[in-house]
């Protein structure tokens, strides 16, 4: 459980999501030479290092840890696992999240069950990376798949919003024994060229030189409230953080709590924050049906009844695919205002 964001007093270099993964993966690569890299495009010289640039100059250093693959999820994916099985510590780069649904016999029927099956005999490590958020790029790569994830037993789920916890929970990703699913979203890579998009957000953070991790299962609060308590990861962190502040300004003092774990989830955190504030919104960018907003209200409802002094509230985008125009995606996204108007509601 963490209360703040800190980086070492040695020196620090400010870096951007896409080039903290890039120097988290080198870092790993180099100290494990059983990690390696495999995905699309993310090794070809001159190459953009995938279409985010996450790998974007690492094959002259690492030629033989680097596997460019074909268009082919299901069978990529299902190399990992075997890889993986064998002793190996695959870190899969899926172009976008949308293409997992290819691959989910591999992901849900194999990696995720294999530890269970062999009575913990069989480990899988293996690395899952997949972009999500609405991006200008249609509905079929748009989508927020972390709501497929989160149910799904013998898989670990992490949604780093700023370049610090993106590496973090990268590195302690590879050294896990499990599978772990690492959602990133496009408007906060900070990518440059292929991979940049319209309505980018800094994530970046100051990266200390030494050795790090971010454990996996541990939130952070990100600002300190005591009106009402926001849950929000990825971009909607960032938003729900932009909207705190406003309400500040009209006297509200509201609570930003950034999971970055979805699975396992840090319980403990949130239920202190909610005994202080006793009220609650949980903000998600993913259609509301079904979402893991909804399974963190409907646990809250019955582990902290006694202390919330209102429902939950569950903000979320409609239940309809993500619209390719840019004006119809950003009314469809969650945004600052929708984020205080139901914490002004809420605390009437």
């Amino acid at each position: 459980m963490s209360t703040f964001e800190g980086t070492s007093k040695s020196m620090a270099n400010q870096l951007s999501i896409s080039q903290a993964l890039r120097e988290g993966l080198a870092e790993e690569m180099s100290r494990d030479p059983n990690v390696f890299c495999m995905g699309e495009d993310i090794s070809i010289p001159g190459g953009w290092g995938g279409v985010f640039t996450v790998t974007l100059g690492l094959e002259e250093a690492y030629r033989d840890q680097l596997l460019d693959t074909p268009i082919s999820e299901l069978g990529y994916i299902g190399v990992a696992v075997g890889a993986a099985i064998m002793g190996m510590r695959p870190v899969v780069d899926v172009q976008y999240g949308d293409f997992l649904f290819l691959a989910m016999d591999q992901i849900v029927n194999q990696a995720a069950k294999m530890r269970y099956m062999s009575g913990g005999k069989t480990k899988v490590p293996i690395v899952i990376r997949a972009p999500v958020g609405a991006t200008g790029r249609g509905a079929q790569h748009a989508q927020n798949l972390e709501r497929f994830f989160v149910g799904v037993p013998g898989l670990k789920v992490v949604c780093p919003a700023t370049a610090y916890d993106a590496k973090g929970l990268l590195k302690s990703a590879i050294r896990d024994d499990n599978p772990v699913m690492m959602f990133e979203h496009k408007l906060l890579y900070g990518s440059k060229g292929l991979g940049q998009a319209t309505g980018a957000v800094d994530a970046s953070s100051d990266i200390p030189e030494e050795d790090y991790t971010v454990p996996i299962g541990e939130g952070i609060v990100r600002r300190q409230g005591s009106d009402v308590t926001i849950i929000a990861t990825l971009l909607m962190m960032h938003v729900a953080m932009n909207a705190a502040e406003e309400l500040e300004a009209e006297g509200v003092k509201v609570e930003v709590i950034d999971p970055r774990s979805l699975s396992p989830f840090d319980w403990d955190l949130v239920e202190e924050s909610v005994m202080k504030t006793t009220r609650v919104v949980i903000v998600e960018e993913g259609p509301k049906t079904g979402g893991w907003s909804a399974e963190i209200a409907a646990s809250l409802g019955s582990k902290m009844s006694d202390y919330l002094s209102a429902p939950v509230v569950r903000i979320a985008s409609p239940d309809i695919p993500v619209p390719f125009s840019p004006r119809m995606e950003s009314y469809y996204r969650p945004n600052r205002e929708d984020i205080k108007r139901a914490v002004l509601k809420l605390i009437e």
